[in-house]
């Protein structure tokens, strides 16, 4: 059998507190919650029986004078005992369970992981171009600082329970169609964990952890649209009994913008001009998220034209660079016209010999004509 002072790594002078940490520092490593690896099964069976005999000062005394936790030499040089502890260890051993039947189970961690946690931050568009660090309020589980998750209070520790003896079961006659059967079922005095907390923490109410509201900031990587979820690994609720903590994700939620909108890695503008600035050619001055643009309106520039400012979109957030920005430009038509504007207008459609030229007649439907502009929008 393996030396119990060497499963938990401590010295054989070690204090009762330091075979506690030793203990707890190892079971939330190799707890089967925790550690689905089969071999950490087994590792965290040799501690868990370690502790229970290392922290009870008669097993222990009876451990270091005879190498065996019920105080007996087991076969060495005396062949079997009067209380057979050297058969109930052998048993164990090749079985996996204690001379009483009960299966070996031994004391449950009361250690468990967190709940993962899920919040949202609500973030500007012009957050998600560029990236943020954002500050957020959380109501979480955090462990409790009086008793450190040990769900005791100070100076004290879980006790073996006196009713299972440390198995966390119970066995009892129930009747069957084949005649009275034992039957195996947690044991209701410790809730199958093996022991007892005789005095609770009072801080946590003997649950090893307590809820705050906390501050946390992270970082919000360039490129998030709404819906986008950030998993902060451990950073979730705190687990009963000192258990390890969960997980954090933060949804983002992007407000809309008076001005832009979104399409994957670009943005998306509109921009209106007077038909003459169209005709004659104008510069137009853009407010971005990166400062006054200017857009060169060519002469001749017809309604629906996309101008594109390379590089002024939305950050990838699986790449490098950006996209780019998009403005279309809509030529605004004049509604009411006085005398004079009317006679000018009239005038140059008469020197554009416009007052006689026929229209072109386009055979493509209007649901056609629209979805060439979008696509042309799209694609600019």
């Amino acid at each position: 059998m393996s030396d119990h002072y060497e499963v938990l790594g401590v010295s054989k002078d070690a204090s009762a507190e330091e075979i506690k940490r030793a203990y707890r520092k190892l079971a939330r490593k190799l707890h089967p919650d925790v550690n689905p690896a089969p071999e950490a099964a087994e590792e965290f069976k040799a501690v868990t029986r370690a502790y229970e005999v290392l922290s009870d000062e008669s097993k222990r005394r009876n451990y270091d004078a005879t190498g065996n936790e019920n105080g007996t030499g087991g076969f060495g040089g005396g062949g079997f005992s009067g209380d057979f502890g050297g058969f109930s260890d052998i048993f164990e051993t090749f079985f996996g369970g204690s001379g009483g039947g009960m299966g070996g189970r031994g004391p449950a961690s009361r250690s468990r992981r967190g709940q993962d946690a899920l919040i949202t931050a609500r973030i500007d568009l012009e957050d998600a171009v560029f990236g943020v660090d954002k500050t957020l309020e959380v109501d979480t589980a955090v462990t409790c600082s009086s008793c450190d998750g040990s769900c005791c209070q100070p100076g004290t520790s879980p006790e073996t329970c006196s009713i299972c003896g440390g198995h966390g079961m119970v066995r009892r006659p129930v009747r069957s169609i084949l005649g009275t059967v034992m039957a195996t079922e947690n044991c209701t005095a410790c809730q199958g964990y093996g022991t007892t907390i005789p005095h609770p923490c009072k801080e946590c109410s003997g649950q090893g952890r307590v809820r705050e509201r906390a501050s946390l900031t992270i970082k919000i990587p360039a490129g998030v649209a709404t819906g986008t979820r950030i998993q902060l690994a451990g950073r979730g609720e705190a687990g009963p009994g000192g258990g390890p903590n969960g997980d954090l994700y933060v949804e983002i939620d992007v407000r809309p913008h008076a001005v832009f909108t979104r399409d994957g890695d670009h943005l998306m503008a509109a921009m209106t001009l007077p038909m003459t600035a169209a005709a004659l050619g104008t510069t137009l001055t853009l407010e971005t998220f990166d400062g006054e643009q200017q857009i060169e309106v060519k002469p001749g520039t017809q309604s629906g034209e996309v101008h594109t400012l390379k590089g002024l979109g939305v950050g990838r957030l699986r790449g490098q660079g950006r996209g780019d920005l998009k403005v279309n430009l809509q030529v605004e038509t004049p509604t009411r016209l006085d005398d004079d504007q009317r006679r000018l207008l009239e005038e140059l459609a008469s020197l554009r010999g416009e007052e006689t030229s026929p229209g072109q007649v386009e055979h493509r439907g209007m649901f056609a004509r629209l979805r060439e502009n979008f696509e042309q929008f799209k694609n600019q």
